[in-house]
């Protein structure tokens, strides 16, 4: 925070994107050291990158943090607890944020996105990965997955006075699944 202050001047706008994919394990089987791992990544990173922020973001007179988060947030995911549990936290310390500092000016929102073709994702699947591509579309309404190109634009969006009014959000860029499966009711005409 430091350098972009020192090379800038100051500091508008801070996009906290920390995660790893962990282990897929029930509840029961996740073991401690990786529900460790996955919290002080995915739930503490953020927490320090925020917390290292606000004085700066203070001093400029407001401006704006954005949370990856993640539709494990909001929908549950089995065998995702863990990683759930994480960007869930990520989400209730958004609209904690969100609510501390709002006088001060200063937004903080989180994005949810859905299942995203990153190398994360790929790196997850290892050889199953086209056929995991192939059944994560078919598990979103939208009928794809989505592309680093459709959460860049919302991150842009929050951090911009066009938001100015929008804090304590947690917004699903999902293609609609958190909305629920997709349909498969007959009648629909564009899936007949």
């Amino acid at each position: 925070m430091r350098t972009a202050v020192d090379q800038f001047g100051r500091l508008d706008a801070v996009v906290n994107c920390a995660g790893i994919a962990g282990i897929p394990a029930l509840t029961a089987d996740v073991a401690e050291e990786d529900f460790d791992q996955m919290i002080a990544v995915s739930l503490k990173g953020v927490f320090l990158s925020m917390r290292a922020a606000l004085p700066h973001l203070i001093d400029a007179g407001g401006g704006s943090i954005i949370n990856i988060a993640s539709t494990a947030a909001i929908a549950a995911l089995p065998t995702r607890s863990a990683y759930s549990a994480a960007k869930g936290g990520v989400v209730a310390m958004t609209r904690c944020t969100a609510l501390e500092y709002a006088s001060a000016g200063i937004r903080v929102n989180a994005i949810c996105p859905g299942i995203i073709d990153t190398p994360l994702l790929r790196n997850t699947a290892g050889e199953h990965v086209e056929a995991a591509l192939v059944a994560a579309a078919a598990a979103t309404p939208a009928n794809r997955i989505g592309q680093p190109t459709d959460i860049a634009p919302m991150a842009v969006f929050l951090a911009s006075d066009e938001s100015a009014f929008v804090t304590g959000t947690a917004l699903p860029v999902d293609g609609g699944f958190s909305a629920g499966p997709p349909s498969d009711d007959a009648n629909v005409p564009w899936r007949r």
